[in-house]
C-alpha cells in the first residue's frame, strides 16, 4: 500500500509541474526553428518557383511569391506565438500544415512502393530517398501543443484565468474524436492523400452521427 501512494505522490507532483514544463520545452524548440527557418527566408532569395510544381493542391496553385510571403509571415508570426505562448493551437496547426506542405514538396521522397522504400527516407540527410525525419519530428512535437494547448506558463493561460475560458474538464466522446480525426486528417492530407481524406471523411462521419444521435 505504501509502495501504491509513493507512486501515487511522485506521479501526480510530475502531473503536476509537467503542465508548466512540458509544454514550455516544446514552445522553445519549436520557436527557435521555425523563426531560424523565417528569418532565412526573409533574408534570402525567393526559390519557390522552382519547387511549386511539387506543392500539394491547393498550394500548388498560388503565385511563388504569395507562398514564399506567406511562409515566410507564418513561420515567424508563428514562432513569437509559440514563444510567447499566445493563440498556440491555431498557430501550431498552421504550421503543422506548412510543415506538411514543406515535407510533401522538399523531403518526402518521388516514389515508394512499400513501407520499407518509405522508410529509407526517414533519415536527415538525402541519400535519394528523401528526408523527411526532421519535419517528421516538428509535426509530432507540435501535436501535443495543438491538443493540449500552451501550458500553464502562457499568454493563453493568463488569458483563461482572465476571461474565465479554463477547460475544467476533458471529454473523450464521438465529437472529440471527430475533431481530433480532422485535425490529424488535413494535414494529412496534403502528404498522403488518400489516408488523410480517409481521416478527414471519418471524422465528419462521426461528427455528424454524434449531432444526429444527441440532438
Amino acid at each position: 500500500m505504501k509502495t501504491k501512494e509513493h507512486w501515487l505522490a511522485v506521479t501526480e507532483r510530475l502531473d503536476g509541474i509537467g503542465d508548466w514544463l512540458a509544454p514550455l520545452g516544446l514552445r522553445l524548440l519549436l520557436a527557435w526553428e521555425f523563426w531560424e527557418s523565417g528569418i532565412e527566408k526573409y533574408r534570402g532569395e525567393n526559390w519557390f518557383a522552382d519547387i511549386q510544381n511539387n506543392f500539394p493542391f491547393p498550394f500548388n496553385l498560388a503565385p511563388p511569391d504569395l507562398s514564399w510571403a506567406m511562409a515566410t509571415w507564418f513561420e515567424l508570426g508563428g514562432a513569437i506565438a509559440l514563444l510567447l505562448g499566445f493563440g498556440t493551437r491555431f498557430f501550431a496547426f498552421t504550421l503543422l500544415v506548412l510543415t506538411m506542405v514543406a515535407t510533401a514538396s522538399v523531403h518526402w521522397p518521388m516514389s515508394w512502393e512499400s513501407l520499407r522504400d518509405l522508410a529509407m527516407g526517414y533519415v536527415i540527410t538525402d541519400h535519394g530517398f528523401g528526408n523527411f525525419k526532421l519535419p517528421l519530428l516538428f509535426a509530432a512535437m507540435l501535436l501535443p501543443l495543438i491538443f493540449r494547448g500552451a501550458g500553464r506558463l502562457s499568454l493563453d493561460n493568463l488569458f483563461a484565468h482572465a476571461f474565465d475560458t479554463r477547460v475544467r474538464h476533458g471529454y473523450v466522446d464521438a465529437r472529440a474524436w471527430s475533431l481530433g480525426l480532422l485535425i490529424l486528417g488535413v494535414p494529412l492530407s496534403l502528404l498522403m492523400p488518400m489516408f488523410g481524406i480517409a481521416l478527414v471523411v471519418a471524422g465528419v462521419a462521426l461528427g455528424l452521427a454524434s449531432a444526429f444521435l444527441f440532438a
